[in-house]
C-alpha cells in the first residue's frame, strides 16, 4: 500500500502465500548445497572440484577500498571472498572455479566508470559485481549497458527498480530503499509518533529516504515536519540539530561515512533528556560499537537493520553458518579483532548476490562472454521469482521481480537495550511491495 492505492506489485503476493513459501523454505535447505551445516571447512573442501581443467569464471569486483565507503568496502570484500571460497569448496559454478578480480573504485563515480571499463575490456571478466554507494552505481551502470556486460550491484538505492538503469543491471541480493521505507514506516508512525523530522545524507541514497519517507508518513496518518540534508563528508553536526522543530515526535536519522560516530554523539549532547523518539537506519552506526563512550543516550532508542548485527536477532542455522564463515562473533565484530566492527546489516548482499549469479549461470547454461550466452543469463534471471532462504540466502527468503531486476525481503526493527540491539519486530515481504514503475524486459539486448 502506498499513497492509499493498492499496489499492482502486491497482486503477485499475499500474506498467506508468503508465509507458506517461507515456512516451506525454512526446512528445504539450499538447491545445490546439501552438505550438513555442522560440517567443518575441511570436510566441505573434500567435496570440491579437484584438478578441474575448466577455465575459471571471472567476476570483476568494484570495491570501496578507499574513500567514504572504505569501512563498508573492507567487509564487503571479506564477505565476497568468504562466499567465493565456499562456492569453490562445493564445486564452483557449473563445475568451474570462481575467481574474483577486485579493483578499488575509490567510492568515486569517475573512478568507478574507469574501473568497470577496465574490468570488462582489459581483464575480460564474465560479469561485473559491486558496488554499494549509489552515486557510484548510477555513474557506472551506463558503462555496463554500453559494453553489454551483466552488472550485479549490492546497493540499496531505488535507482535499479526505478527503471533508470538498463537491462544489464540487477540488484538481486538486497532490498531497495523504497521497499525498505514502505515496510518499516507503518511501525514507526504507529508506535513512536505522528510528527516526524528526518535527517539524511545529501546525495542520491539520502534523497531516496527523503522522498519515500515523505510519501509514506502521511499514508499512515503522520506528518513530515522537516527534512534536513547533511553533506556525507560533514564532520560537525550540531548546527543541523538546531533545525529540528521543537514539536517533533520522532527524529528519523540516516547518516553515512567516517563521521557517523561523531554524528550520533553530538545528537546525544544536543538533545539530552529532551530528545524526541529517535529512530535510525543502522547506517548511522554501521561499523561502530554500541558500547563506545558517548553513545549511552541511545539506550531505549530504535534502529532498523537489513540483517541483525547481534547474534540471536534472527537466529537460524543458515544465519549462524554465514556468521561463522564471514568471521564475525556474537556482536558482529571480527573474530580476529573485536574492535573491528562489521557492516553486518549490509554485507550479506555480497554473499547473496554471488549465489544469485551462481544460480543464474547454472540454470541458463552460460559458458562464455557471447551475446547469446548473456541473453540467456539475463532472461533466466528475469524469470526468477523467489530466492529460497538457506545457506545461499541467510538473510531470509526474497521475492524477485524480473521486470524491475529487484528483490523484496524482510527488515528488522531493533531497540537498544544494555548497549546492544534487540530485535522487536520483523516486517513481512508483502509489507514492502510497491507499485512498479518500470519494465526492463521491454528493452533490447
Amino acid at each position: 500500500m502506498e499513497n492509499g492505492k493498492k499496489s499492482k506489485g502486491s497482486r503477485n503476493i499475499s500474506r498467506r502465500s508468503a508465509l507458506k513459501t517461507t515456512g516451506a523454505l525454512l526446512g528445504a535447505g539450499v538447491a545445490g548445497i546439501s552438505l550438513p551445516l555442522g560440517r567443518s571447512s575441511r570436510a566441505l573442501a573434500k567435496t570440491a572440484w579437484a584438478g578441474s581443467e575448466k577455465a575459471p569464471l571471472t567476476i570483476g569486483f568494484l570495491v570501496h577500498r578507499t574513500g567514504i565507503g572504505a569501512g563498508y568496502g573492507r567487509w564487503y570484500e571479506r564477505t565476497a571472498n568468504a562466499a567465493v571460497k565456499l562456492i569453490n569448496e562445493i564445486g564452483g559454478i557449473a563445475g568451474r572455479p570462481v575467481q574474483l578480480v577486485p579493483e578499488d573504485d575509490g567510492t568515486d563515480p569517475r573512478r568507478g566508470t574507469e574501473v568497470l571499463e577496465k574490468l570488462a575490456v582489459h581483464h575480460k571478466v564474465d560479469f561485473v559485481y559491486g558496488t554499494l554507494f549509489s552515486h557510484v552505481v548510477i555513474a557506472t551502470a551506463p558503462i555496463a549497458g554500453e559494453l553489454k556486460i551483466p552488472y550485479f550491484v549490492a546497493s540499496e538505492g531505488y535507482h535499479v527498480p526505478s527503471g533508470k538503469m538498463n537491462r544489464y543491471v540487477f540488484q538481486p541480493g538486497i532490498t531497495d530503499v523504497r521497499s525498505q521505507i514502505t515496510g518499516i514506516s507503518s511501525w514507526m508512525v504507529n508506535n513512536l509518533g505522528k510528527k516526524v523530522t528526518m535527517i539524511f545524507p545529501d546525495y542520491a541514497f539520502g534523497y531516496n529516504h527523503r522522498d519515500f519517507l515523505s510519501q509514506a508518513v502521511p499514508v499512515h496518518g503522520g506528518k513530515m515536519l522537516a527534512k534536513i540534508a547533511i553533506p556525507p563528508t560533514e564532520s560537525s553536526f550540531t548546527k543541523y540539530f538546531a533545525r529540528v522543530p521543537a514539536n517533533t515526535d520522532v527524529l528519523y536519522h540516516v547518516m553515512v561515512g567516517p563521521g557517523v560516530l561523531t554524528f550520533v554523539k553530538e545528537m546525544g549532547e544536543y538533545f539530552g533528556k529532551r530528545a524526541p523518539q529517535i529512530f535510525g537506519f543502522i547506517d548511522s552506526l554501521e561499523g561502530v560499537d554500541f558500547a563506545s563512550p558517548g553513545l549511552e543516550f541511545l539506550e531505549g532508542t530504535h534502529f532498523w537493520e537489513g540483517m541483525p548485527r547481534y547474534e540471536g536477532g534472527y537466529s537460524t542455522p543458515y544465519e549462524r553458518f554465514y556468521r561463522q564463515r564471514v568471521g564475525c562473533n556474537d556482536v558482529g565484530a571480527s573474530i580476529k579483532d573485536p574492535k573491528d566492527i562489521s557492516t553486518y546489516a549490509h554485507m550479506f548482499s555480497c554473499w547473496e548476490t554471488l549465489f544469485a549469479i551462481k544460480q543464474a549461470v547454472e540454470q541458463s547454461g552460460y559458458k562464455d562472454r557471447t551475446p547469446k550466452d548473456y541473453r540467456a543469463l539475463i532472461e533466466t534471471m528475469e524469470n526468477f521469482q523467489w530466492f529460497n532462504e538457506g545457506i545461499q540466502h541467510p538473510q531470509g527468503p526474497k521475492k524477485f521481480v524480473g521486470k524491475i531486476h529487484q528483490s523484496f525481503g524482510q527488515q528488522f526493527i531493533s531497540k537498544v537495550e544494555n548497549r546492544r540491539l534487540k530485535v522487536i519486530h520483523r516486517t513481512k515481504i508483502e509489507d514492502s511491495i510497491y507499485e512498479f514503475e518500470a519494465d526492463y524486459t521491454t528493452q533490447s539486448l
